[in-house]
């Protein structure tokens, strides 16, 4: 198996797999166990990367756990992030799936950005590119829907794509491979569940090689969707302008496209704009300017004869954690230092910046997040509880800032530094203090 991965990496050119530094996306399931040992085994390069959505309480932080000890195992850097899941999806009025997706992906490639990394690696396979297949056209889909799961898009790869299901078990018997079942993938309350064991079992029968099939299928549309792709390049190239994180489509140009709301739709497509909302946007094309519309992470708005497409900000729905030990920490530019050191008496900084704590009065890991309503704490001279939305307003803190306030809580959930403003009471530093943590805002 080891070397058809590899003669699939060539063949499709996903990366360079003597240079080439990959983020993988590891569950800790049977699929992404697989890619990590492959990669391992191939002598790739690698970090790992998982995603705790809150959604499966204990189950979920075994999960965290499990793969966190993998990356021990493969000595390689780790990387988890725990997502408020749920209220995302609330808020946006989309699935818990899709809520979960649009984080993940949205995160993935905030952290290859910012490590430097090459490539976000997923162990999606040829069973998942045949049932994505198959759901894309039960909801209705163009010709990338049609292809099923690309081998690679962008900086996203999937060397496991040419491998079967039976395949990966097989990889996983014979290397004694050990991995967590997610229980919920044998749930049918989820679309793909249902069609994965009450309707492809009823496909197979029709065709055993129904997989193989498929993929030859999605290779013929792939061939389609290049010609179209091709000529939205140009169309692009025509009409769009990029000024910081900020992108502008020229509407006159696109008015001249053939099939404007086709090739519009492939435009926005990065930007997470669904074919029925585009069917707007042309609409508006002639309308009074101002008109906004808006995908699960970016904002579009009609502008005279333009349209203006800014990136929304997710980050308040992520976390970023501070293990023990850990002495350094980015958290969507916030930057922080962390020192322990030990002996008693020594001086409590004076600058807002700066939180001495501590450190046997702390559980780790500590977790730095953006303060929400209800938050409460022991400002540090006080005896009593504090709201956290009251001492913003005793602070005066301006209203379009506040949500850019964060707090460092630790494992057991008490907040123990508004972060740059003042630490909790319950951590100072005292006569009985031994070990210091002195944590920097850079």
């Amino acid at each position: 198996m080891l070397e058809r991965v590899r003669q699939f990496i060539t063949e499709q050119g996903l990366f360079n797999p003597a240079t080439d530094y990959l983020l993988v996306a590891v569950s800790g399931g049977m699929d992404s166990v697989v890619l990590a040992d492959v990669l391992h085994r191939l002598d790739i390069k690698f970090a790992i990367a998982h995603c705790h959505f809150g959604l499966r309480g204990e189950e979920a932080d075994a999960d965290e756990e499990f793969v966190r000890k993998l990356a021990k195992k493969y000595e390689v850097p780790y990387f988890a992030e725990f997502f408020q899941t749920k209220e995302f999806a609330a808020q946006e009025g989309i699935s818990t799936q899709m809520a979960a997706r649009t984080l993940r992906y949205a995160w993935f490639e905030r952290i290859r950005q910012t490590q430097q990394l090459d490539y976000i690696a997923t162990a999606h396979h040829q069973r998942d590119a045949a049932e994505t297949m198959l759901l894309n056209l039960t909801h209705g889909t163009g010709l990338a829907g049609l292809h099923g799961i690309k081998a690679k898009n962008g900086r996203v790869i999937r060397p496991l794509l040419s491998m079967g299901k039976e395949d990966l078990y097989d990889y996983l018997v014979e290397n004694r491979l050990i991995w967590r079942e997610d229980a919920s993938n044998d749930s049918t309350l989820y679309q793909r569940n249902r069609l994965r064991h009450d309707v492809l079992p009823v496909l197979r029968d029709i065709n055993p090689n129904l997989d193989q099939t498929l993929q030859i299928t999605a290779e013929r549309v792939g061939g389609a969707e290049e010609i179209l792709r091709r000529y939205v390049e140009e169309t692009q190239a025509q009409s769009r302008r990029d000024e910081d994180e900020v992108t502008y489509l020229n509407i006159p140009t696109l008015q001249r496209t053939a099939a404007t709301i086709l090739v519009l739709h492939e435009l926005l497509k990065p930007f997470g704009f669904s074919y029925l909302v585009v069917k707007d946007i042309v609409a508006a094309f002639k309308g009074e300017s101002g008109r906004r519309f808006e995908s699960p992470t970016h904002t579009l708005v009609k502008d005279r004869e333009q349209l203006v497409i800014k990136p929304r900000n997710l980050t308040k729905f992520g976390t970023y954690q501070l293990q023990a030990g850990q002495t350094e920490l980015k958290a969507e530019g916030l930057n922080l230092r962390a020192e322990l050191t030990e002996g008693a008496g020594q001086e409590v900084p004076r600058s807002k910046q700066v939180a001495a704590l501590d450190a046997d009065k702390l559980s780790f890991p500590l977790t730095v997040r953006r303060w929400q309503e209800g938050d409460w704490f022991m400002p540090i001279g006080m005896k009593g509880k504090k709201k956290l939305s009251d001492f913003l307003i005793d602070q005066k803190v301006p209203l379009n800032l506040k949500d850019d306030v964060r707090v460092l809580v630790t494992a057991d959930q008490k907040i123990a530094w508004v972060i740059g403003f003042r630490p909790d009471e319950r951590f100072k530093l005292t006569e009985e203090t031994q070990r210091v943590l002195t944590v920097r805002r850079m």
